[in-house]
């Protein structure tokens, strides 16, 4: 594996782990939904 991709599969784990962290997060949810529809 060359050093390349290793640098994107940690960033893309560490991406998909970020993303756990702020869903876990219930309220967190509830106030990027209510942001998105207020767009429209």
């Amino acid at each position: 594996m060359t050093l390349r991709r290793l640098a994107w599969t940690a960033a893309a784990a560490l991406a998909l782990a970020g993303a756990f962290a702020l869903y876990a997060r219930p309220d967190f949810v509830v106030m990027v939904a209510d942001q998105l529809w207020a767009c429209f």
